[in-house]
């Protein structure tokens, strides 16, 4: 009896062990922050009322072509008309404070960022991050974007829409905006508990793929993920072979970012800190306390010879030359046969 008893207990603690393992591994796998992103559902019951605004993130032509209904456009891609030529976030709150409030964004607002596919992601997850930045705590994705509206069953119009002006004060959060200073510290070893994630593929981090004087990677890097690699994947019909898509996934997510601590402070990195705003958004996402984006990214940092590189590469100017050398001999042909 007493060994009956014994199995009894001891069967009753492996169950028990289990399911708490279960779930522990059912809890790591969902969003902690599932509030930032919406469903085409959410979306359309709110759009309509005073309180939302959804933003197209796509160019004003494909806006025109059709868009979501009462969803407004900002004239450009999103990351073109959030940030300087330089790809760089405006330094002066003030003109993001007159943009918003001109399409009627006010501090009351909640705002939907949609995008039309993979290639237009980052320009929705920019819009996100830089709202975020400025303090704007009521900003969201639509999660698959157009594809997840149309499957939704949901339709397109061709109808602009303005909305009434409205007014937008920024309360900037410094900590979501990673300076190039930090990044040089965590590189000289002087910033020791910050882990650092390259977003970029892994022939540019091990400088195979070449965008600026410099190739490589920032030494002390904590992981090297490419963005495309963090989104749900599906199989093409055709091909047979897995491909990215538009959405965003809690399991596919945490496969890749789970190891990390999210009690330290993060910071992530492209080429010109737009991939990365998709990085950050999936830490808001995963519930990490600290996470912020380096807007300078390597466009900056691997054209300034003073930071060290790790894996350097020079870009190489005379193979450039005799490229372009051949493109214009080929123009100047074509040129003489019309």
């Amino acid at each position: 009896m007493n060994n009956l008893r014994k199995w009894k207990i001891s069967v009753t603690g492996i169950l028990v062990l289990f399911l708490v393992g279960w779930a522990g591994i059912a809890s790591a796998s969902s969003w902690v922050n599932p509030d930032l992103l919406v469903t085409p559902e959410l979306l359309k019951k709110n759009i309509d009322k005073p309180d939302w605004v959804a933003v197209d993130c796509r160019s004003l032509k494909d806006y025109a072509k059709g868009h979501i209904p009462g969803a407004i456009s900002l004239g450009k891609r999103c990351k073109k008309a959030l940030r300087d030529p330089t790809s760089r976030v405006f330094t002066d709150t003030a003109k993001y404070e007159k943009l918003f409030g001109k399409v009627g964004i006010g501090n009351d607002t909640h705002v939907v960022f949609y995008h039309g596919g993979l290639k237009t992601l980052t320009d929705a997850t920019v819009g996100f991050w830089i709202m975020e930045y400025l303090g704007h705590d009521k900003v969201h994705l639509l999660n698959g974007g157009l594809d997840a509206w149309r499957k939704a069953g949901n339709r397109l119009n061709n109808k602009p829409v303005r909305k009434s002006a409205k007014t937008f004060k920024a309360k900037i959060v410094p900590s979501r905006y990673s300076k190039t200073s930090e990044v040089v510290d965590i590189a000289e070893g002087r910033l020791k508990d910050v882990q650092l994630i390259d977003s970029r593929t892994k022939k540019e981090y091990d400088g195979k793929d070449i965008r600026a004087i410099r190739g490589g990677h920032v030494p002390n890097v904590t992981m090297n993920k490419s963005h495309i690699d963090t989104v749900l994947q599906k199989k093409d019909k055709k091909t047979g072979k897995m491909k990215p898509t538009g959405y965003l996934d809690a399991d596919q997510a945490h496969k890749v970012f789970g190891m990390l601590d999210k009690d330290k402070r993060t910071v992530a990195y492209c080429q010109t800190g737009t991939r990365s705003t998709l990085t950050y958004l999936q830490l808001r996402l995963l519930g990490f306390k600290d996470p912020a984006n380096w807007d300078d990214s390597w466009r900056v940092y691997g054209s300034t010879l003073m930071y060290p590189v790790a894996g350097e590469q020079w870009f190489n100017f005379a193979k450039m030359n005799k490229q372009m050398k051949k493109l214009k001999k080929k123009v100047a042909e074509l040129e003489k046969k019309q």
